[in-house]
C-alpha cells in the first residue's frame, strides 16, 4: 500500500471546499499562532491559492496571520521547490531546468516550421496565418503528449499501411515535432511549458522521498489527472505528516456503481477513482477532513439525488426501484430550474436573480454565475450594468476585441485593403482615433469624407483615390487626406512590400497607430497603453517584437492576418473595479469556490458539457494506441465541476430552449435528473417559483402605463397653406406624379390630379379637411401643398 488512508480525507459536496480546509487547519494548529507556517500547502492553480488567502482572512474576521506556504501545482516552479525541502543534489539538478520557452515565441517557430514544411507539398499551407493556426494545434498536441508524459518517436508505429492515406500525411507533418522540434528547443536553450512542469514536480517529489519537509504538506483540491500531479500527490501520501485531501468524493454509490466507473471517463468521479486506485486507498478508507459540521439533511438528500443521476449507463437499471424516501423533498429545496425562452431572456433572468442577491436582509451575500458559454457570461455582465454594476467575469475579454486590440486591427486592415470604404471608416471612427486633433473634430473630417466621397461610385485604391474622388470641392478636406497620407506611407510601403521582415511591419504599424492615437491633448502612446486592456496590449506586442526574431520575411499584405491569428486567444483580466459580491466564473475558476447563490448557466448539449473535441491529428484508435487520453475525459471534468455546484445550498440551473431560433437540446445531466425525479415520484424541476422568475424578467423592460395610441390623422392647418398661381400649381402636380403612392389605391391617383386641377391648394386642403379623407391620401396632398 503507497499511502497510508488515514492520511487520505474528502471534503464533501456541498461544502465551501476553501473554507472547509482552512478550517480544519486552523482546527489542527489551536491557539499557536505561528504553527500554521509550519505547513505546505499544494494547491491545483494559483487562483485556488488566493482563494485560500483570502478565506484565513474571513475565518479570522481580517486579523493578521501568518499563513501555510501555499504552492500552486499548475505553475510549479524553481524557487518553490527550494523552498520546501529536499538535498542539495536535488536541488542542483533542478537548478540545471532550462527555462519554458515563452508561447508566442513558440507559436512563430513552430510557424517557421510549417511555412518550411507546406513549401514542398503541393497542397501544403502558404499563407502565414495559416501556418500560424496550424501551429498553435501542434502546440496544443505538444502539451497534451507531455502531460501524459510520452514519447513523441513512438508516433512512427501508429498508421499501418491499411489506414487512410490521409493518416500518412498526417503522419508526415508531425515529423515537425519528431524531427525538427528538438533541434529548435535545444538552439533557443528552453523547454517546453509541459516538459517543463513534469521535470520540477519530478524534481519535488525526489527531494521530498530523499529528505522529507520538516513540517506537514497537505495536497488539496486536485484529482490527479495530470500524471505528474498524481505521482506528487502519491509522495505526499506516503510522508510521515503528509495528507490528501480530495474534492466530493461520492460516498453514496454502490461498489458496483463505483467498479464501472473506474471505465466510465464521463463520469464526474472517474479522475478520483483513478487517483484512489494509485495511492492504494479503498474508497470507504477515506475520511471525512477534520473540524466540519455535521451535514444537513438536505444537503444530504441534493447529494443522494446527484449520485444517482449520475450513474453509469450500466446500472440505471435501479433508477426504477426509487422510492420518494430515497429521494426525498429535501433535495429539492432551494434548487430552481429556468428554462427560458432564448439566450437574451436567459441573461435578463440569471441577471435579475444575481441583482436580488443584494437586496436580501442576511448582510454579505454572494452570488455567482458559472458556465462554460461566453456568450451567455458577456450578456450577464452587459444586463448587471443597467443598475451600475461592473462584475468581475474571471475568464476575461478577448485581447482582439477589446478597444486597443481593435484598433491595431483596425488600422493594419484598412491600409491592407487599399483604404476600402468599411475598413476606412471602422478606423477613422474608433473612439481611439484622433489623429493629432480632438477626437470629436478627427471624426467630424471622417464624416464628411464619407458624405463627399464614400458615397456613391467607390473611389480608387489609397490615398489617391480619395483626392482623385474629393477633387478641389472641399480644399481642408483635401488637407486632411494629405496629412493622413504622409501619415500612412510607412506601413503602406511595408504592406505593398512582396517580401519585408515582421520586425520592420510590427514597427511600422505599432508606429502609425501611436500616431492616428494622438489628441490635441495627450500623446498616443499614453492614450493606446492606457487600462489593463492597453497594458494587455503592450504585454502582447513586446513579446511579439521579442519572438519575431529570426523569423522568414513574409509578403506585407499577409500580415493583418498574421497579427490576428497570434493575438487570437489572449485574454484581458481586470485586476479591481469589479463588484466583491458577484462573480462569473469559469468552471476551472470556480472549483474549489462556493458562493451563497450559485447559478449553473448555459446547461445545453455542446455547451455544457462541451463537446467532445475532434482531434484534428489523430483518430480515435490511434489517441488510445499512443496512450492518449479519449476525448470523453473532458466531459467527466465538467460533470465533476457540475456535481460540485449542484450540491451547493441555493442552486439555479438554467438554460434556453432556442438560441438563434433552433431549438436546443438540454443537457444530458438535467435529462437525467428528470428521470430520477419521475422515477421517485417527483415532478420536473419547474415550478411556480421558476415561472414567477421569468414573469419578473419580462416585467424589466414593460412600461408601468402604456399609453393608448390613436390613430394618426395628418391633416395640415389652412392656415399654413398660400395662394398659389396656376402655373405653381400645375409645376406641384406634376412633381405630385413623382411622388411614390403605393399606400394609396392606385384608383385614387386620376381622382386627386384632376381635383388638383380644379382646385388651389387652400380649397384642397379644406375640402379634405371636411371630408376627413383618408390618412394616406392626406399624406399626398399635404406633400403637394408643401411644395
Amino acid at each position: 500500500m503507497i499511502a497510508d488512508p488515514a492520511k487520505v480525507y474528502s471534503i464533501a459536496p456541498g461544502r465551501p471546499f476553501l473554507e472547509a480546509l482552512a478550517d480544519g487547519l486552523l482546527a489542527r494548529v489551536g491557539a499557536d499562532p505561528m504553527a500554521l507556517t509550519d505547513f505546505t500547502v499544494l494547491l491545483p492553480t494559483r487562483r485556488a491559492c488566493r482563494a485560500l488567502a483570502e478565506a484565513f482572512l474571513r475565518r479570522t474576521a481580517g486579523r493578521p496571520l501568518l499563513l501555510p506556504r501555499l504552492v500552486p501545482l499548475g505553475d510549479l516552479d524553481l524557487d518553490e521547490i527550494t523552498l520546501t525541502g529536499g538535498d542539495e543534489g536535488v536541488f542542483e539538478a533542478a537548478a540545471e531546468l532550462p527555462p519554458a520557452i515563452p508561447e508566442l515565441r513558440r507559436r512563430l517557430l513552430l510557424t517557421r516550421l510549417v511555412l518550411k514544411w507546406g513549401a514542398t507539398q503541393p497542397d501544403g499551407p502558404r499563407s502565414p496565418d495559416q501556418a500560424a493556426r496550424l501551429a498553435g494545434e501542434l502546440a496544443r498536441l505538444l502539451d497534451q503528449v507531455q502531460t501524459e508524459r510520452l514519447s513523441l518517436d513512438d508516433l512512427q508505429g501508429l498508421v499501418p499501411e491499411e489506414h487512410a492515406r490521409h493518416w500518412q500525411i498526417t503522419l508526415k507533418f508531425l515529423t515537425i515535432l519528431t524531427e525538427h522540434w528538438p533541434a529548435v528547443l535545444a538552439d533557443e536553450g528552453c523547454l517546453d511549458p509541459a516538459d517543463r512542469r513534469n521535470r520540477a514536480m519530478r524534481a519535488q517529489a525526489e527531494a521530498w522521498r530523499r529528505a522529507p519537509p520538516p513540517g506537514p504538506v497537505i495536497a488539496a483540491g486536485t484529482t490527479g489527472s495530470v500524471p505528474a500531479t498524481a505521482e506528487l500527490v502519491a509522495v505526499v501520501a506516503g510522508l510521515a505528516e503528509g495528507a490528501v485531501v480530495l474534492p466530493g468524493l461520492d460516498r453514496h454509490a454502490d461498489d458496483e456503481t463505483w467498479d464501472q466507473i473506474l471505465d466510465q471517463p464521463t463520469h464526474p468521479q472517474h479522475a478520483i477513482a483513478r487517483l484512489l486506485r494509485r495511492l492504494e486507498v479503498a474508497r470507504d478508507a477515506v475520511a471525512d477532513w477534520p473540524g466540519l459540521e455535521p451535514v444537513p439533511a438536505a444537503a444530504a438528500a441534493r447529494r443522494r439525488l446527484i449520485s444517482e443521476a449520475m450513474r453509469p449507463a450500466a446500472t440505471t437499471e435501479a433508477w426504477p426501484a426509487l422510492t420518494g424516501d430515497d429521494i426525498g423533498e429535501a433535495a429539492l429545496d432551494r434548487l430552481i430550474r429556468l428554462d427560458c425562452p432564448g439566450p437574451r431572456e436567459e441573461a435578463e433572468a440569471v441577471a435579475l436573480l444575481m441583482r436580488e442577491t443584494l437586496e436580501r436582509p442576511e448582510l454579505g451575500r454572494t452570488a455567482a454565475l458559472v458556465t462554460f458559454d461566453r456568450e451567455l457570461a458577456r450578456r450577464v455582465a452587459a444586463e448587471l450594468r443597467r443598475w451600475g454594476i461592473e462584475v468581475d467575469d474571471s475568464a476575461g475579454v478577448a485581447l482582439a476585441d477589446t478597444v486597443p486590440g481593435g484598433f491595431l486591427r483596425l488600422v493594419a486592415a484598412m491600409l491592407a485593403e487599399d483604404l476600402a470604404p468599411v475598413p476606412l471608416l471602422a478606423c477613422f471612427k474608433h473612439p481611439l482615433a484622433a489623429g493629432s486633433r480632438r477626437p470629436a473634430a478627427f471624426r467630424a473630417l471622417a464624416r464628411r469624407l464619407e458624405r463627399r466621397v464614400l458615397r456613391g461610385p467607390r473611389p480608387g485604391p489609397g490615398f489617391a483615390g480619395l483626392r482623385a474622388a474629393l477633387g478641389d470641392r472641399d480644399p481642408d478636406l483635401a488637407g486632411w487626406i494629405d496629412e493622413l497620407a504622409a501619415m500612412c506611407a510607412p506601413l503602406a510601403a511595408a504592406l505593398d512590400a512582396d517580401s519585408v521582415n515582421l520586425e520592420q511591419l510590427l514597427a511600422a504599424h505599432v508606429q502609425l497607430a501611436e500616431r492616428l492615437a494622438a489628441s490635441d491633448d495627450a500623446a498616443g502612446a499614453e492614450r493606446l497603453w492606457a487600462g489593463d486592456a492597453g497594458e494587455a496590449m503592450a504585454d502582447f506586442v513586446a513579446e511579439l517584437r521579442q519572438a519575431a526574431a529570426g523569423f522568414p520575411a513574409i509578403a506585407g499584405h499577409a500580415y493583418p492576418a498574421l497579427f490576428a491569428a497570434l493575438m487570437a486567444g489572449r485574454m484581458v483580466r481586470p485586476r479591481y473595479g469589479r463588484h466583491p459580491r458577484l462573480f462569473i466564473w469559469g468552471p476551472l475558476e470556480a472549483r474549489l469556490q462556493q458562493a451563497d447563490r450559485l447559478i449553473l448557466g448555459g446547461l445545453n448539449e455542446a455547451a455544457w458539457p462541451p463537446e467532445a473535441a475532434t482531434d484534428p491529428w489523430l483518430s480515435r484508435p490511434m489517441r488510445a494506441e499512443f496512450g492518449l487520453p479519449p476525448p470523453e475525459r473532458r466531459i467527466g471534468l465538467s460533470a465533476h465541476d457540475f456535481a460540485q455546484g449542484f450540491c451547493a445550498g441555493d442552486v439555479v440551473l438554467t438554460r434556453a430552449e432556442r438560441v438563434e431560433g433552433t431549438p436546443t437540446v438540454p443537457s444530458r445531466w438535467l435529462l437525467r435528473l428528470d428521470n430520477v425525479l419521475a422515477a421517485a415520484g417527483h415532478d420536473r424541476l419547474a415550478d411556480d417559483v421558476s415561472r414567477t422568475w421569468l414573469q419578473w424578467r419580462a416585467a424589466l423592460d414593460r412600461p408601468r402605463r402604456p399609453a393608448p395610441l390613436a390613430a394618426p390623422e395628418p391633416r395640415p392647418p389652412v392656415s399654413r397653406t398660400r395662394p398659389s398661381s396656376a402655373g405653381s400649381r400645375e409645376a406641384s402636380i406634376s412633381s405630385a406624379r413623382l411622388i411614390p403612392l403605393s399606400p394609396v389605391r392606385s384608383t385614387y391617383c386620376p381622382i386627386l390630379l384632376n381635383f388638383f386641377r380644379r382646385s388651389d391648394a387652400s380649397n384642397c386642403c379644406t375640402a379634405f379637411h371636411a371630408r376627413r379623407t383618408s390618412p394616406s391620401a392626406v399624406v399626398v396632398i399635404a406633400v403637394v401643398c408643401a411644395r
